[in-house]
């Protein structure tokens, strides 16, 4: 079964991001607390095979994501938020649409479980050699929680995304 799913694929692209958090100046102050990254800092794209289409009764795919600590501090907390994203169905299909929505605000993303970030609908009477293909879907981070009280270190996260169905 693993090997009839594996062909759908995910992938990320972009410039990552490191926040650049402005020194303390005055006894008494705090950071700003919240910090976004550029809308584009990753950019998801990939394809869904017939095989993965004819599973989903529901007639959609959503993205997920996570984020796996690496150096971290649990006050601090991470948010997504989806802009853009197209999608086209290939192959033949009859009165076929493919739409992103979703995620167009942000979503707390967690260590586990997954959280939904946007889905993939699709709709029309699937032929043969179908297939969807998604792309442009840029992806802003924002985390919150920064503060004089958290100690000072240098805090890293791996983000995970993944896709299923919905």
């Amino acid at each position: 079964m693993s090997s009839y799913l594996g062909a759908q694929t995910l992938n990320t692209s972009g410039s990552g991001w490191t926040v650049s958090v402005p020194a303390i100046t005055e006894a008494g102050s705090n950071y700003g607390g919240t910090y976004a990254s550029a809308t584009n800092a990753i950019i998801l794209s990939g394809t869904l095979p017939g095989s993965f289409l004819n599973l989903l009764t529901n007639g959609a795919a959503r993205i997920s994501m996570r984020y796996n600590p690496v150096v971290w501090n649990n006050a601090l907390h991470l948010y997504a938020k989806r802009s853009g994203g197209t999608a086209t169905i290939s192959g033949l299909c009859l009165g076929c649409s493919a739409t992103v929505n979703g995620g167009t605000t942000y979503i707390e993303m967690l260590q586990s479980p997954d959280t939904a970030l946007c889905t993939i609908n699709f709709s029309g009477l699937l032929g043969l050699g179908n297939s969807v293909a998604f792309s442009g879907i840029n992806v802003q981070l924002q985390i919150t929680g920064v503060s004089v009280v958290i100690p000072a270190a240098s805090y890293s996260a791996q983000v995970v995304f993944t896709i299923g169905p919905n």
